[in-house]
């Protein structure tokens, strides 16, 4: 199976430099403007299936893709982002004024990720997340898969697939719109692609 991950465009949460979480916020005028160049870029690229988070950056960045593809969008809740439970939603303006210890931990970006409370869990995070990605392949043998989701999610099953520990914080970066290729055989996988944001180097490089 070629396994396609493709992150959100930009949200608003992202354009206000919000902790999104699971919270839910729609695609910003240029998120839609990204995920239109997206479109174009997978125009005339092979795909079998199109699955997506819930979440509405995620489903609706699958929407305008498979829109001018001619497909449907699938979901697959067990993408969506991490939970970071009361915080997500908050500014890092807030975060910092209101629990000025955990934003320092965060902003020095150690190896190991600092804990939120409330959140969902690291290992209950790569459990949910790497049990669905790995067992898409059950259904789509020879078939391309598209999968759009969040930065944590690509994250994390990147980190699975290169045999990383998922208890650090994964080393790259996951842009807006970013495309990450992995072929995925008898349960392992290669990586291929990491951020390809090409597509964007018109209007945004």
């Amino acid at each position: 199976m070629r396994l396609i991950l493709i992150r959100h465009a930009e949200s608003e949460g992202n354009a206000g430099n919000r902790f999104q979480g699971q919270r839910d916020y729609p695609l910003s005028p240029r998120g839609i403007a990204q995920a239109g160049q997206l479109a174009q870029r997978l125009r005339d690229r092979p795909m079998d299936h199109i699955y997506a988070s819930p979440l509405t950056r995620a489903n609706h960045t699958a929407e305008i893709v498979a829109e001018l593809k001619g497909m449907a969008v699938s979901p697959l809740p067990e993408v969506m982002e991490y939970d970071f439970g009361d915080f997500s939603g908050m500014t890092w303006a807030e975060i910092h004024e209101r629990h000025p210890d955990l934003a320092l931990a965060h902003r020095n970006r150690g190896r190991s990720y600092a804990a939120w409370p409330g959140e969902e869990g690291r290992e209950a995070f790569r459990e949910r997340v790497c049990a669905a990605l790995w067992a898409l392949e059950r259904g789509h043998e020879r078939e391309t898969v598209a999968v759009f989701t969040h930065g944590g999610v690509i994250g994390v099953f990147a980190q699975s697939v290169l045999g990383l520990s998922h208890e650090h914080r994964a080393p790259f970066t996951v842009d807006n719109t970013s495309i990450w290729e992995i072929e995925v055989r008898d349960g392992a996988g290669t990586l291929w692609t990491t951020n390809d944001t090409c597509h964007l180097l018109r209007d945004e490089g």
